[in-house]
């Protein structure tokens, strides 16, 4: 039986934050949990459903990561901490980027301080970075060692964050670890991503907008997947896992195209009676486009045993069903799924 503890999950209300508070619950009923969500567009407390929010082991906190009075007050009331919280939207980056700066860089720091001055109960300490701090693959597949070239505001704040935890690890012996996600696709991911935009988009028979030619490739893992991967590095022994840095990804790459003209083909056998889907028109490519993304994951499955189970395909049913079954959790959101860029001097597409 695992010992007790106090989880803080940070942007426990948005994608990946709410479905870790999901899994965990559900597995260790007994842990306490603290989130803290400062309730952005990208967070719904709807993310975390009922029962959870009426246990007396769950507490929740409206606060931003940026505040280090409230961030201090979180962190000394647990013993683990998964740091979610972020701005995340690469387009939304390129459009307005003092956010990304102030929240992924700045709100890290304010987490990883307060670790600090908490080592004593502080087990560890798990970020989430993400894949697009490498930029553009230089080989077929990524590993944790290849060079770090971010191509957008969102890439390079992540970097900072990244790089940030690794150097509070190295002088101050914070006990931390790093995950590095690749392209994630699930329940509850706001419409402004790719794959849910495209879904929302077949429901509501408007065409799928697709960035330059569709050919830039991407690994899309489960959510589910990475959650059970976070699950192993939050239990694996310490000296496994503390100071490292995991790439989460299936080592499989799609072209965003090919996604799109699946969620076509699902959607229409989904629907035999409505056969006629809506068009994919293209924009511009985005600046800073990366090209190529898969994941080298010998790392995680060698020191942790962990690999994806969830076929791509398989995947992507229930994400369909989940969207098309909770369509009141998104219609609201509709207004942000598209951002205006500047793609050139004059000229601003939505994105």
């Amino acid at each position: 039986m695992s010992k007790s503890k106090t989880i803080l999950i940070t942007g426990g209300a948005g994608f990946i934050g709410s479905n870790t508070l999901l899994h965990l619950f559900g597995k260790y009923p007994d842990y306490r949990y603290i989130i803290l969500d400062a309730l952005t567009y990208a967070g719904d407390m709807r993310s975390i459903p009922a029962h959870i929010q009426k246990s007396p082991n769950f507490t929740f906190v409206h606060g931003d990561v940026r505040d280090s009075k409230v961030v201090s007050d979180c962190v000394s009331r647990a013993d683990t901490v998964i740091h979610f919280a972020a701005e995340t939207h690469v387009a939304r980056s390129i459009s307005d980027n003092t956010n990304f700066f102030e929240t992924d860089v700045i709100g890290t720091q304010r987490v990883a301080n307060a670790v600090s001055n908490n080592r004593d109960r502080i087990d560890r300490f798990i970020h989430i970075s993400t894949s697009e701090v490498y930029g553009t693959a230089r080989s077929e597949l990524i590993d944790e060692n290849h060079p770090l070239n971010p191509q957008s505001p969102y890439a390079a704040a992540k970097t900072g964050a990244d790089r940030l935890v690794y150097a509070y690890h190295a002088c101050y012996k914070i006990p931390a670890v790093i995950i590095r996600p690749f392209n994630m696709y699930g329940p509850r991911q706001h419409p402004e991503k790719a794959i849910p935009r495209f879904i929302t988009s077949c429901v509501l028979g408007e065409p799928l907008t697709i960035h330059g030619t569709g050919q830039s490739q991407r690994d899309y893992t489960y959510v589910e997947d990475l959650v059970q991967a976070i699950d192993l590095v939050l239990h694996a022994p310490k000296n496994a896992v503390i100071g490292e840095v995991f790439n989460v990804g299936s080592g499989k790459s799609y072209a965003v195209r090919d996604i799109a003209n699946l969620i076509l083909e699902m959607m229409r056998a989904g629907s035999p009676q409505n056969p006629s889907l809506p068009p994919m028109v293209n924009t511009s490519d985005r600046p800073g486009q990366v090209l190529r993304h898969a994941a080298d994951v010998k790392k995680i499955q060698n020191v942790l045993g962990w690999r994806p189970t969830t076929d791509f395909a398989d995947g992507m049913k229930k994400t369909i069903e989940w969207y098309k079954e909770n369509q009141d959790w998104w219609k609201d959101k509709l207004h942000m799924r598209h951002v205006p860029i500047e793609v050139e001097r004059g000229r601003v597409e939505l994105h």
